[in-house]
């Protein structure tokens, strides 16, 4: 008899798991057992694609185009979760906008958007999955943060606290939500090497000015693992935290 995989019968949506990070949190999580809801924001093929390439290795994907920002869309999608595999185990807030903005050029409209999809967004999968999780005995939340807002960066002034206010976010919801075996966490990737689109500017590359100890970038599949992880057998003990992948860049404390 095969042995189990450790997530088989678990159900996880990822949000912006069309490409890079997303992406690779989808793969993972499917090729342990998962069936994975493979979330985007606008670019339908994108997800298609991802969805097809996780069905194509054996495993159960379903793309949903949902803007996290929108309660009813996200209402709609966990509702397709449910309908499609039976619940929600697993939320992975990774969608995020990224700008390079200087402050003084900053206006409120952007503020608003980038915080509309990395903090609201967040709030609003939880709200929604996070009662589905209580109907199955528990589950996982996770938040992808980042560096930006502990080491300083330049013209990220929303992005920072967006990513601030996500790992308080999260650190809230581990307390309120572990009397139902629900676990909360972040994870903060470093540089990691993935394509980006010409709004995101800044440092990218070999680590913010700074040299990496480990003199390379980070690999989604190096972030997805931490994932994993936590979502897994293994990671049950582990709540609250804001957990560091970023090759000694940063030292978290």
């Amino acid at each position: 008899m095969a042995e189990m995989k450790p997530l088989e019968g678990k159900v996880a949506i990822v949000t912006g798991a069309g490409k890079n990070i997303g992406k690779s949190i989808a793969e993972m999580l499917a090729a342990d057992g998962a069936a994975v809801i493979v979330n985007g924001r606008g670019d339908r093929a994108i997800i298609e694609e991802t969805a097809k390439e996780i069905r194509a290795a054996g495993g159960r994907a379903m793309p949903y185009l949902a803007d996290v920002a929108k309660p009813d869309a996200v209402a709609a999608m966990v509702a397709a979760a449910v309908a499609e595999f039976g619940g929600v185990d697993i939320a992975v807030n990774n969608a995020g906008l990224r700008r390079q903005t200087p402050f003084l050029q900053m206006n409120l409209e952007e503020w608003r958007e980038i915080l509309s999809v990395a903090l609201d967004g967040a709030f609003i999968l939880a709200k929604a999955a996070a009662l589905e999780m209580v109907k199955r005995g528990g589950g996982t939340i996770i938040g992808l943060s980042g560096i930006s807002h502990h080491a300083g960066s330049r013209g990220r002034v929303h992005v920072n606290a967006s990513k601030a206010g996500l790992e308080g976010f999260i650190r809230g919801l581990a307390m309120e939500l572990a009397p139902h075996n629900i676990t909360a966490n972040c994870i903060a990737p470093g540089s990691i090497d993935t394509v980006r689109g010409p709004s995101a500017g800044g440092a990218h590359g070999r680590g913010m000015e700074r040299e990496i100890p480990l003199g390379r970038q980070g690999r989604p599949q190096e972030i997805a693992a931490m994932v994993r992880f936590l979502c897994g057998p293994d990671g049950r003990y582990v709540t609250g935290q804001t957990i560091h992948v970023n090759g000694g860049l940063f030292f978290g404390k």
